[in-house]
């Protein structure tokens, strides 16, 4: 799903969310999923300006979950680690984006080269 604006924030959670139903997760766990795809997808549009979010259902060893990926061309993360701490931000916010999402899903990988754009993928597994 491209995202490029506020309305496609509410766009790609509505439809990580329904993906998480088909997939069979409970109540509290699709309010998670959709809180991690809108902290995602927000960044995009607060940082990157344009990216895009892919959400899909996934299965290793026995498990089924849902992963999701962020991606952008945008400027791209000067300090991860600083980036990942609870309060940092550099937009004005209230820094916990990135470390809210880490907490929120089960496996969490951020990759990113300053200057050429950022990769989030996270995925939450149904217990």
């Amino acid at each position: 799903m491209p995202i490029d604006c506020d309305a496609d924030i509410v766009s790609a959670r509505q439809k990580g969310r329904e993906l998480a139903s088909q997939c069979g997760f409970p109540t509290t766990d699709l309010a998670v999923i959709a809180t991690a795809i809108s902290e995602l997808a927000r960044n995009i549009v607060r940082y990157a300006v344009h990216g895009e979010v892919l959400v899909r259902l996934v299965e290793a060893d026995g498990k089924r979950g849902i992963e999701v990926t962020a991606s952008d061309d945008g400027p791209g993360i000067a300090d991860i680690t600083l980036a990942l701490q609870d309060g940092y931000s550099t937009s004005g916010g209230l820094g916990l984006g990135l470390p809210g999402t880490r907490r929120l899903m089960d496996e969490f990988e951020l990759l990113s080269d300053f200057g050429k754009g950022t990769k989030v993928t996270v995925r939450r597994w149904k217990r």
